[in-house]
């Protein structure tokens, strides 16, 4: 069983930036997506970034241009940095993880961190 461990969250005023890590427990080179979701009080929990295994990524309209996701298959890490912060980024962000192996899909996710932005 693979764990998601993610770290990097915090206060940070409008305009900051923060990063954002998940660093897996074991190897994902071979995961066809790795993403960043987040969830906001009373709101559904909504994907932010996706990365796949050839690199190419997708990002939800209100985060284009300022955040960015990037993976590190050498050290089993993906990272979320986000510029330009907004009020209304807070939320919990959580690190996703698809791979398939022997025509069944695999799915994990990580425990969350928390990102407040406010002045």
């Amino acid at each position: 069983q693979v764990q998601l461990v993610e770290s990097g969250g915090g206060l940070v005023q409008p305009g900051g930036s923060l990063r954002l890590s998940c660093a897996a427990s074991g190897s994902i080179a071979s995961w066809n997506v790795m993403g960043w979701y987040r969830q906001a009080p009373g709101k559904q929990r909504e994907l932010v970034a996706g990365i796949n295994t050839a690199g190419s990524t997708n990002y939800t309209d209100s985060v284009k241009r300022r955040l960015n996701i990037s993976r590190d298959n050498d050290q089993n890490t993906v990272y979320l940095q986000m510029n330009n912060l907004k009020p209304e980024d807070t939320a919990g962000y959580y690190c996703h993880g698809k791979t398939y192996a022997s025509y069944k899909k695999y799915e994990y996710w990580g425990q969350g961190t928390k990102v407040t932005v406010s002045s």
